[in-house]
């Protein structure tokens, strides 16, 4: 899990952590795919099809952070702008503890808070939630948190546009960024491949996705959203890592193939996929677990 650790600290000082960003003292208008201005209705997606633009500018516009994590602001593909304000975060970052397998949090009251960052990282405001939507570590590591505002009156009063969620399958080989809220920081990487059956202690992740080495992470990323350069969107959200080299043991995540084969790749990062949550949600931002094609685990 790659939520703060006790000494992650006093390691990052030790090694000279020279790389984390500062925050800007002053907000930033956003830019490129996550600047998109919100309608009347509804996000203004509109323009040339992904793949006939060129990379999108990542930045830390509609990032957010967490007292112990990382996260984004985020919207279904046909999110409305006047729907609740979602969060998208880890888990393993829920504020009342990790859940247990088979554990499916559902309409849990919360009044967390999030610090909304601009492009540069700098501090926009504070963003509270009304309630937990989702969270479970079974089969993925999510969290989904309502805000007590709307998509609308975040863009009226930040002027930051939520990053949308894909509701298609990343590939192999495709560029990505993994946007630290928490530290300021900005992993840019590649897709390596995909885990069968990512295990890690008491906890199974399907299908999870595998980063180059580049991406190497560490505590406190739990929950940023993993970026494609090519369109803006959301395909993942980071969650974990092998660290010490040990099979299948928290903070040691090891594979399992089809066959039950364990493959243990110490220094190499994770994420879990985000592109079946827009199914289970309906008008309004509504969860419902039980719509054509929602495969997230149910209570």
């Amino acid at each position: 899990m790659k939520k703060p650790l006790i000494g992650v600290l006093t390691a990052l000082l030790l090694a000279g952590a020279t790389a984390l960003a500062a925050p800007a003292a002053a907000a930033a208008a956003p830019s490129g795919a996550q600047g998109r201005a919100i309608s009347a209705d509804r996000v203004d997606l509109a323009g040339p099809p992904a793949q006939a633009q060129p990379a999108v500018a990542v930045s830390f516009a509609g990032t957010v952070a967490l007292s112990n994590c990382s996260g984004s602001l985020v919207r279904m593909p046909n999110s409305a702008a006047g729907d609740p304000a979602l969060v998208l975060s880890n888990g393993h970052c829920l504020e009342n503890g990790m859940p247990g397998p088979g554990e499916v949090v559902v309409g849990q009251a919360s009044s967390r808070t999030f610090s909304l960052l601009n492009s540069t990282g700098g501090k926009l405001g504070t963003l509270r939630a009304s309630r937990v939507v989702y969270g479970t570590m079974t089969d993925t590591d999510v969290s989904l948190y309502q805000l007590n505002t709307t998509y609308a009156a975040i863009q009226s009063r930040y002027g930051i546009a939520p990053l949308t969620i894909a509701a298609t399958h990343p590939a192999q080989g495709a560029s990505i960024k993994v946007v630290s809220g928490y530290w300021k920081k900005i992993y840019s990487c590649s897709v390596d491949g995909f885990a069968y059956r990512l295990k890690e202690g008491e906890w199974t992740f399907k299908d999870s996705v595998r980063y180059t080495s580049s991406c190497n992470t560490i505590g406190g990323t739990s929950g940023s959203p993993v970026v494609s350069t090519a369109t803006g969107e959301v395909v993942a959200v980071n969650n974990t890592g092998n660290e010490d080299g040990e099979s299948c043991t928290v903070n040691n995540p090891c594979e399992v193939d089809q066959n039950g084969k364990v493959t243990v790749r110490q220094g190499i990062n994770y994420a879990q996929q985000t592109y079946g949550i827009p199914a289970c949600f309906a008008a309004g931002n509504r969860l419902d677990l039980t719509r054509a094609g929602c495969t997230l685990p149910r209570p």
